[in-house]
């Protein structure tokens, strides 16, 4: 007898976390059918998508604003179809300020509710647990400090490890990787990953390109790759490149028919000698193939307002804003943030990694450890919690 699970992921990464956990859950119970909001890589799981993952993916607050009307429409559709026909279980995957709102009104409605990605709490408004104790019926985590502060506030919680932790390799073959996408094996390889939101790119992508600027001029024999998610983010891309333009620079898109196989971004990732990655799921994809990097993020000032505002916060609570720096507690690889962010520091950090052997191989080190303490075949931890909420709820 088949049952139905409901799914939210709204963006590429979570698209990418959702699909691998519903192939771990197919293999443990072939009888689930999904359904809700994705993009290609749960589509090619055969999640029936009611809407593009595109429709949720929003920066922040003013983002948000903007688009407020469709994200209405597209929250008042899946909930009243779930309400009026209920799932057996609701799956939200990251996405927290659509993802909890909704799971707060299903759990209420009697539907368990299970929240894979918890926000990062740790960072930003620990007060949200509050509401989440309320929204979530499970929680399952992907890091494992995390457990600990959901055990303290008496939610049921699992810590699952990170299904990119599985799916990449521990040992990266950088060779093999550059013959796949085309470089030359013996040259210096710099990955730029301005992020995957119009946002982003219209703020790092300037930066970006005239720290790679100065880079070309030191090293004239510098491949720089930049992995981009769609057509449309490599236009946006190009319409900087434009105005700073960078020798031996390689936009590497995917393709609809890639898009829900293997991301074009690890090919790049695991072919360079070192990356210069937007704050966010690239870090920790980066550290995963022992990738040495240069974490960076600016914000708007309206948005560095609002954030205050809606926080009450300055800052982090932590010192560290990438994961990889998070899970080490310790500035593994360097943060420039905000005003540090000028392309002259981020071109003097990247050549500094680029030339120090000794750094760069420390650096792998303890991105392999971090590693090895993140794979836990996450597709069957998660699809036991998820059968076993499923049963206590039957």
């Amino acid at each position: 007898m088949t049952w139905r699970l409901g799914i939210v992921a709204g963006e590429p990464s979570g698209d990418l976390i959702a699909a691998r956990v519903l192939a771990g859950l197919k293999q443990a119970d072939p009888s689930v059918q999904a359904e809700g909001i994705g993009g290609p890589q749960l589509a090619g799981q055969g999640v029936n998508i009611w809407h593009p993952m595109h429709a949720l993916s929003v920066f922040g607050y003013v983002d948000a604003f903007k688009r407020l009307p469709t994200l209405i429409r597209t929250y008042q559709n899946v909930k009243n179809r779930w309400l009026s026909d209920h799932p057996a279980i609701f799956l939200g995957v990251d996405a927290p300020d659509f993802n909890l709102r909704l799971e707060h009104r299903l759990k209420s409605a009697g539907i368990p509710t299970i929240h894979f990605v918890g926000p990062s709490i740790w960072a930003w408004r620990y007060e949200r647990i509050h509401f989440i104790k309320q929204a979530v019926s499970h929680m399952l985590v992907l890091f494992p400090f995390e457990e600990a502060i959901y055990r303290k506030e008496n939610i049921p919680v699992t810590y699952v490890g990170h299904p990119l932790a599985d799916a990449i390799e521990i040992e990266p073959d950088q060779t093999a990787a550059r013959l796949r996408i085309g470089l030359d094996i013996d040259c210096r390889v710099l990955a730029i990953l301005p992020g995957s939101r119009s946002s982003e790119i219209n703020l790092m992508a300037p930066r970006f390109l005239q720290a790679a600027q100065q880079l070309v001029k030191r090293d004239p024999k510098l491949i720089c790759v930049v992995p981009m998610v769609n057509a449309q983010r490599e236009k946006e891309f190009k319409k900087y490149l434009n105005q700073y333009p960078v020798p031996n620079l390689r936009c590497i898109t995917a393709t609809p028919e890639q898009s829900a196989g293997r991301p074009v971004a690890w090919d790049v990732l695991e072919s360079c000698n070192v990356s210069l990655v937007t704050s966010g799921t690239a870090t920790l994809e980066a550290a995963l193939f022992k990738c040495p990097m240069v974490i960076s993020y600016v914000l708007s000032p309206l948005m560095r307002k609002i954030m205050a505002w809606k926080s009450g916060q300055q800052r982090p609570y932590l010192p560290w804003v990438g994961l990889p720096n998070v899970l080490n507690n310790d500035f593994v690889v360097p943060e420039l943030l905000q005003d540090e962010a000028t392309p002259t520091q981020l071109a003097a950090e990247v050549w500094d990694l680029l030339t120090n052997d000794h750094r760069s191989e420390q650096i792998k080190r303890r991105f392999t450890e971090m590693h090895r303490t993140l794979q836990c075949d996450t597709p069957t931890r998660t699809a036991h919690a998820i059968l076993q909420v499923l049963d206590e709820h039957r």
